[in-house]
C-alpha cells in the first residue's frame, strides 16, 4: 500500500485488449492503495523523435549536434524540454514502472521506444560509470506487459520469446539499475475465443494482487539465453 506506479501505455484504441489490461492494472493497483499515474503516449501525442527540440536554450556544441552529449548537458543545467522533465518526474517518483503495449516486429512500438530514447537520458537514468546494478534508477521495479500477434507455439518454434526481451529488459531497464519482474505476455488475443480472452484478463488481475511479493528475475544472460 502507498506505492507509486507509473504505467507507460502505448496503444491507440482504449477498447483494445491492451486497453483492457491497462484498465485492470489501474483499478486493481488503486484498490490496493497504490497511487497510479498513466502516460498514455498516443493520447498525449508524445513525440518519439530525439531532436534538437529536446534542449531548451543554448547548445553545448553548436558546431556538431550530438544528442547524447546535449541532453546530458541540458539535464545538468535544467535545460530539457517540458515534456521530458514531466516524464522524468513521474519515473523518479515511481516504485514500479509498467510498460503496456502490443509487440511490433519483436519489439516495442516506435512511440514507446521514443519514450525510452528521450526520457532515460544520461545523468538522469544512468552514467557511464553508473550502469546496470549501479544504474541511477535503483530501488525501482519494472514489468513489461505486452500482447503478441503470434501464438505461444509459433514463438517456441522460431526462437524463445525471451531473446527479444534482452534489449528491452536488460539493455534498457537493467542498464539503468531498475529491477525487472517476470514479463506478462498475452499471446495472440485476437486469435483466441472470447472465453480465453477473459481468462487472460483474469490471470492479469490475479497476478497484480500478489505483485509486490514477487522477486525480480535474475538479470543474467542465462535467464535470456539458457
Amino acid at each position: 500500500p502507498g506505492k507509486k506506479v507509473l504505467i507507460v501505455y502505448a496503444h491507440q484504441e482504449p477498447k483494445s485488449f491492451n486497453g483492457s489490461l491497462l484498465k485492470i492494472a489501474v483499478e486493481e493497483l488503486t484498490k490496493q492503495g497504490c497511487s497510479v499515474t498513466v502516460s498514455d503516449l498516443y493520447a498525449m501525442q508524445f513525440e518519439p523523435r530525439a531532436t534538437r527540440n529536446d534542449i531548451v536554450g543554448h547548445l553545448h556544441n553548436s558546431e556538431a549536434f550530438n544528442y547524447g552529449v546535449e541532453t546530458w548537458e541540458a539535464y545538468k543545467r535544467g535545460g530539457l524540454s517540458k515534456d521530458l522533465v514531466e516524464e522524468q518526474k513521474k519515473v523518479q517518483e515511481a516504485d514500479l514502472l509498467i510498460f503496456q503495449f502490443p509487440l511490433f516486429w519483436f519489439s516495442m512500438p516506435a512511440i514507446l521506444k521514443g519514450w525510452m530514447d528521450r526520457v532515460l537520458v544520461q545523468g538522469f537514468a544512468y552514467d557511464l560509470s553508473k550502469a546496470y546494478d549501479g544504474g541511477l534508477l535503483q530501488d525501482k521495479l519494472s514489468l513489461f506487459s505486452f500482447t503478441t500477434g503470434g501464438s505461444k507455439e509459433k514463438y517456441a518454434i522460431r526462437g524463445d520469446i525471451r531473446y527479444l526481451l534482452w534489449p528491452m529488459q536488460h539493455g534498457i531497464m537493467h542498464f539503468c539499475g531498475v529491477k525487472v519482474l517476470e514479463p506478462h505476455i498475452c499471446y495472440a488475443p485476437e486469435n483466441v475465443s472470447e472465453e480465453k480472452r477473459k481468462e487472460m484478463l483474469t490471470a492479469w488481475t490475479q497476478r497484480l494482487k500478489t505483485l509486490w511479493k514477487e522477486e525480480p528475475i535474475d538479470c543474467s544472460p542465462e535467464w535470456y539465453f539458457k
